[in-house]
């Protein structure tokens, strides 16, 4: 067991065999092991779970982690998949895990030891190395998501919700959490990615931090159920240019549901003060008109409050997009 704290492990599924027996050997082989492994398979078709409860059979039961295996006759999805799992785990700390990654021998070992030293740290990630589907590595996760050091430094002087009100900046295959939080953060909305949701609950409520340590290997490769795109300036011009269609109306049901959750938490005045006011932004985004001559001035003088860098992913490229973008898809 890791020092005091123990740590359960979220390893979800869904037709993995291709990967998973290196992810779960690279768990066997933590410096510091788990308490108890919950394998939740999400309708696996291949030999996924025979694969993992295959290796369990070849350890030392003395020794070994607990494994539960949860089998989904149904897909649940990758949210409610992850629900499931987290539900079903009992240590005091959690650590999520995709298929197809690796982890690096210390990973339990040194984010724990984080929880031990700091008993007001609700949630922990960090950085990870980007690998292919052979494992070779391709970059850093942080680059890769463009997280600035501005946004790290914030983080670290305890403003998380602000920057994660912006963006999510927090990959659930390089985090850990208290136990505690899965009370709070359940049920997950089917609006909001699992990882998202944990994160900004756990900075409404308490606190996260980060670790510049790369922790895993995060793999990409063709059958990602969510992976990481490359920032390339032509990625960044087609989102500009994309049309705007549903999104919009998809951002402030977003932020509603965060909103209400948060009520019901009974969070502080000034958080629900300014989880109010990015849903009244995104409605102002969400009912721009479709001719873009007439967005110029309305999303101008929003631009001049500080609006949009309080409350959007990419700041000024999304003064840009709500400028340029199309209305719909056939608009000249």
């Amino acid at each position: 067991m890791i020092g005091h704290l123990g740590v359960s492990i979220a390893l979800c599924t869904h037709n993995g065999a291709r990967f998973v027996e290196e992810q779960v050997r690279s768990i066997l082989k933590q410096s510091e092991l788990p308490v108890q492994v919950v394998l939740s398979d999400d309708a696996s078709t291949d030999d996924t779970v025979a694969l993992v409860e295959g290796l369990w059979a070849d350890l030392d039961p003395t020794g070994a982690p607990e494994l539960v295996v949860l089998r989904n006759e149904a897909a649940l999805g990758v949210v409610r998949n992850f629900q499931q799992a987290v539900e079903a785990c009992n240590s005091e700390l959690i650590a999520l895990s995709d298929q197809d990654d690796v982890w690096a021998p210390n990973r339990l070992e040194a984010m724990s030891s984080r929880f031990e030293l700091d008993p007001t740290l609700e949630l922990l990630f960090s950085n990870a190395t980007l690998i292919d589907a052979e494992g070779r590595p391709t970059g850093s996760l942080f680059e890769a998501l463009e997280i600035d050091r501005q946004d790290l430094a914030d983080i670290r002087l305890g403003d998380a919700f602000g920057v994660l009100l912006r963006r999510n900046v927090v990959t659930g295959a390089t985090a850990v959490f208290r136990r505690e939080l899965v009370e709070r953060a359940i049920p997950f909305p089917p609006t909001w990615v699992h990882d998202e949701w944990l994160a900004i609950i756990a900075a409404a409520t308490s606190r996260i931090d980060w670790m510049p340590d790369r922790l895993i290997g995060y793999r990409q490769h063709g059958s990602n159920q969510i992976g990481v795109a490359a920032p390339t300036l032509r990625y960044k011009v087609a989102r500009v240019l994309q049309a705007r269609g549903d999104r919009y109306t998809g951002m402030v049901d977003h932020s509603q549901v965060l909103l209400d959750r948060l009520r019901r938490l009974g969070v502080g005045d000034e958080l629900i003060a300014l989880t109010e006011a990015k849903v009244a932004h995104d409605r102002f985004r969400a009912g721009l008109p479709a001719n873009r001559l007439a967005r110029i001035a309305p999303v101008l003088r929003s631009a001049s409050t500080g609006a949009y860098a309080r409350f959007c992913s990419r700041k000024r490229l999304d003064i840009l997009r709500d400028l340029l973008q199309p209305g719909t898809s056939l608009e000249a």
